[in-house]
């Protein structure tokens, strides 16, 4: 039987509340390095908030464990807490930083209670911490493990998988991302990440230029500062500095007539920010594996203008007759400030429902629920989900949705 939820259904791309065939208790392992709670530090923070706020809102049941200071999570942490080692084994003068244990001994704790305490409640684990001990332990759980690739290869994720760590399924944030792993995990299901269009509305533009994100070099915000420069254009800046000598050097010199910082912002305010930013630049010094501030900008009707480097590509081309903005190539400052006169004549209704077609939080919800569904039916550790699986969970969320 297929059950839904009273209420009407939400706006098109919104979470709609509806209970598919099976409810679910699913167990979703967080980042560990910052906390999942608004202003979010950054977008891995905020694709697990959504993720966790849709599967909820489509009648499933989610325990969620992340670093200290998460909302809505459970009472046991991925990293923070009170544990120290004791005074005998603390002075030995080989052992690592207090921060690593602790964050070591938080998943060991977390992993364990998987086992014990939450062995007979959780049907899947969704795995989205950049740690290695899930992947390294997700054999010793009762429940199948689902790991999301969020990075490029990083040496604690290979190092694990090299020796022995896996999962049920595999997925990945874009087909770049999928592309860089498959040494080590053969072939992981692409689900883009998406947004919710209710979060992030559509909003007015003609207020300048806009880049955010966390102020550091890998996300090199001074190439937007000299691209919107060389475009003549102000630029307002939004996001935590994290790197205090890069910001003294690279960002604050800048700061006056033609840029201002605004802080860091969350929620409803920096939603506002992205609304009525005329367009939005994008600048990685490094391979994106999504781009999770592209299409936050995309669904606030807002064009963006981006480098060419990871997952980007994915975002801003969403298909045939469909404009979200303009992919200039990597590190080319001169590029972006000539494509920011054509980006801001798009129109923002035509980019917000470009976005809407294929980077929806609902459109993303529904693919994650497939692939959980099709692990929870899988009985033991194989490494891999036959399509048939997927398939057949596929079924069951569509038939859910109608």
């Amino acid at each position: 039987m297929i059950l839904r939820s009273p209420g009407s259904a939400t706006a098109r791309g919104g979470f709609a509340p509806v209970l598919t065939s099976r409810r679910l208790t699913v167990a979703v392992l967080g980042p560990s390095r910052y906390p999942v709670a608004e202003p979010y530090s950054g977008g891995l923070e905020s694709f697990v908030g959504g993720l966790v706020a849709g599967l909820r809102a489509r009648g499933h049941r989610v325990l969620l464990f992340a670093a200290e200071g998460s909302t809505g999570a459970q009472p046991e942490v991925l990293a923070g807490g009170g544990w120290q080692p004791d005074e005998l084994s603390a002075q030995d003068p080989s052992m690592p930083a207090a921060a690593f244990l602790r964050e070591h001994h938080a998943h060991l704790r977390v992993l364990d209670a998987l086992r014990t305490t939450y062995a007979d409640e959780v049907d899947v684990v969704h795995n989205n911490s950049l740690h290695y001990l899930p992947l390294s332990l997700a054999a010793t759980l009762p429940a199948p493990v689902v790991t999301t690739l969020h990075t490029p290869p990083i040496p604690w994720l290979t190092s694990s998988l090299d020796a022995g760590g896996s999962s049920h399924a595999f997925t990945a944030v874009s087909r770049f991302t999928a592309r860089q792993w498959t040494p080590w995990v053969g072939q992981a299901d692409v689900v883009h990440n998406g947004v919710d269009p209710r979060r992030w509305p559509l909003g007015p533009g003609g207020g300048g230029l806009l880049w955010f994100g966390r102020l550091v070099p890998e996300k090199a915000p001074h190439l937007a500062l000299a691209a919107a420069a060389a475009a003549g254009q102000h630029l307002h800046l939004v996001g935590p500095a994290l790197d205090p000598d890069y910001f003294d050097a690279e960002i604050a010199p800048h700061l006056g007539a033609r840029a201002t910082w605004h802080g860091h912002l969350g929620g409803g305010e920096l939603a506002r920010a992205v609304g009525r930013a005329s367009a939005m630049l994008v600048t990685p010094a490094w391979d994106e594996p999504f781009g999770l501030v592209a299409a936050e900008a995309a669904m606030c009707g807002t064009p963006v203008v981006a480098f060419d480097r990871g997952g980007l590509g994915e975002v801003l081309r969403p298909g045939v007759g469909q404009q979200v903005g303009a992919v200039v190539p990597a590190d080319d400052v001169e590029a972006m400030a000539a494509a920011v006169g054509p980006a801001l004549a798009l129109d923002r209704r035509s980019v917000r429902e470009a976005a809407l077609s294929h980077l929806s939080a609902q459109a993303m919800v529904r693919r994650y629920e497939q692939v959980l569904l099709a692990a929870a039916s899988s009985p033991a550790l194989s490494g891999a989900l036959p399509a048939t699986a997927i398939g057949a969970a596929s079924d069951q969320v569509s038939a859910a949705a109608s």
